[in-house]
């Protein structure tokens, strides 16, 4: 199990990379992360959700993710409550103290999936959430040590020198824990470190005098290394070249799977750019509304911002409109939700750009799809692929004017919504930049002439196995799994 002293010390990572190298001799291993809190989420291929950083760690150990891999994911709803998915199915929402009350109940399903992966890999490499020394979730844990104690495994504690202080962070997070927790840990790994190694000798050594505790490696750091983002908004363009278009993303309160845009943060030729609260959507080509989970509290948070009269401004000037699953609900007449399955009950007006409205369903769609792209002014159709999350059903005249058809075993389907001036389209479709023929149709509606091609997934596999590279010379993997034997 690898645990950090805080947030992003390099968790998702280590054990991203962990079981890239373990698979890459041949071991069949699995990511397990007990207990996520994320709105990135990924469709498993037993009609689950986990956490997008689950999903991300299956790839790198070349499998399909499984419900099992992420037993327990809280969706935030609110600054106090989220919607608790256990073993890829939406349970309720909850508010914090009831969920603390709910912990013996979840870790009968966290070691249920646990005990179920066993069987399937014979390596599991296990992330813990956040940092196991804070005192007050101490009780009743489910992701940290008390998942650790309760299967009796080994633990690596990470954590990022590039921040500073990693001697008292680690030197603290053990302090903290209980003797046996203490025994538990059988080493450190330092992550993002700059510069000499040799002049950190003298700390490391002076760490594993007054620990007792070995430094298993230190991870150097990696410029504009790329995986999907477990849950913090990623920073705006990565990739260099000339840029031919600006492309804008307003950030709701609430904003769900913004990984949807990595293919476009990382394209040579966008200039991309997430605006956050107080900030204007002007002076872009294309705007796109992406998800959210809450989309009448998100309606009416874009209309405090005036993201809407950016809009409409947007279009009367000839710009391009896109919006992703909650993003195309907020294009429709209305948002109804009768049964309050993202808050209250009650209606929300939408943007009223496209011929449809949305009803809130107590079930979500969950399913990962493949099908065909023709937007305007194409004259064959591209392949396209994506996934759907959402409790929204959307009906209306204007999902006629569809530029998707959706594979199924029993025909095809249309998904989607294309304005009839053809400025604005609309999918459910999460991923649907991640084909390069998709992504490179988006960009030529959009008014990108001559694309520059590029592969996001072979990206994507380039960045895993350089991650893989990189911390495969700094931690002998070898010597660890020995050592993981050893505790046994």
């Amino acid at each position: 199990m690898v645990q950090g002293t805080t947030s992003d010390a390099g968790k998702t990572t280590l054990v991203a990379a962990l079981g890239r190298i373990l698979a890459r001799k041949g071991v069949k291993v699995a990511p397990f992360k007990p207990q996520n809190m994320a709105l990135n989420s990924a469709v498993t291929i037993d009609g689950g959700e986990i956490g997008r950083g689950q999903a991300v760690q299956a790839q790198a150990c070349g499998i399909a993710p499984l419900s099992d891999m992420n037993p327990i994911l809280l969706k935030p709803c609110s600054d106090t409550g989220a919607q608790v998915i256990v073993q890829g199915k939406a349970l309720s929402d909850m508010e914090a103290a009831s969920f603390h009350d709910y912990k013996k109940v979840a870790m009968a399903a966290v070691l249920d999936s646990y005990q179920r992966l066993k069987l399937q890999y014979d390596f599991i490499v296990v992330e813990g959430a956040g940092s196991p020394a804070e005192i007050n979730l101490r009780e009743g844990d489910i992701a940290n040590m008390g998942f650790a104690e309760a299967v009796d495994c080994p633990v690596i504690i990470i954590a990022d020198i590039d921040k500073g202080g990693v001697f008292a962070h680690l030197v603290g997070t053990l302090a903290l824990l209980s003797e046996s927790e203490q025994e538990r840990v059988i080493g450190f790994v330092i992550n993002r470190f700059r510069g000499d190694i040799a002049l950190l000798q003298p700390g490391l050594e002076w760490l594993e005098q007054r620990t007792g505790k070995p430094v298993l490696g230190v991870i150097p750091y990696l410029e504009k290394l790329h995986l999907e983002a477990e849950d913090a908004l990623t920073a705006n363009s990565l990739g260099e070249g000339d840029k031919t278009i600006n492309i804008k993303v307003p950030v709701w309160s609430r904003i769900s799977n913004h990984t949807d845009f990595d293919p476009l943060r990382l394209h040579p030729q966008v200039s991309f750019e997430f605006v956050g609260p107080g900030g204007s959507l002007a002076d872009a080509d294309l705007i796109i509304l992406p998800g959210t989970k809450n989309t009448r509290a998100d309606l009416d948070f874009m209309r405090e911002q005036q993201w809407d009269r950016d809009i409409r401004r947007h279009l009367r000037y000839g710009g391009k409109l896109m919006g992703i699953c909650g993003g195309l609900q907020m294009l429709g007449h209305w948002v109804h939700d009768d049964l309050g399955v993202e808050a209250s009950v009650g209606s929300t007006e939408g943007l009223g750009l496209l011929d449809f409205e949305t009803r809130m369903a107590a079930s979500k769609t969950l399913c990962n799809v493949n099908g065909s792209l023709l937007l305007p002014g194409m004259q064959e159709a591209v392949p396209v692929c994506g996934y759907e999350i959402h409790a929204g059903v959307s009906k209306g005249a204007g999902l006629l004017r569809a530029p998707i058809q959706i594979d199924e075993v029993s025909g095809k389907r249309l998904d989607g919504c294309v304005s009839v001036d053809e400025h604005i389209i609309a999918t459910y479709l999460h991923g649907i930049f991640q084909r390069p023929e998709a992504l490179d149709a988006i960009l030529q509606w959009a008014g990108v002439e001559a694309i520059q091609h590029q592969d996001y997934a072979a990206l994507v596999e380039q960045e895993l196995n350089r991650l893989a590279d990189t911390v495969a010379s700094a931690v002998d993997v070898d010597a660890l799994t020995a050592q993981v034997a050893r505790f046994r």
